[in-house]
């Protein structure tokens, strides 16, 4: 992915969650997909989907079930 779009899903995410320590970060060797931050804590994964001329992100995120518990 381009510079222009982390920075555009970074401020993307930012607002939607009220969260200002959300990063989106270039994924070594991969121009299809970034990596998703909040502080230092990796929580997943977005993916560029541009089947179709029509421009679109995917955002998957693993939740374990050792992290629900109280």
């Amino acid at each position: 992915m381009k510079i222009d779009d982390l920075k555009k899903l970074e401020a993307y995410f930012q607002k939607l969650f009220g969260n200002n320590t959300i990063k989106v970060k270039a994924r070594p060797r991969k121009d299809d997909s970034a990596e998703v931050f909040v502080g230092e804590e990796f929580i997943g994964l977005v993916y560029l989907d541009d089947e179709d001329d029509e421009l679109s992100y995917n955002f998957q995120m693993a939740i374990l079930g050792v992290d629900l518990d109280p």
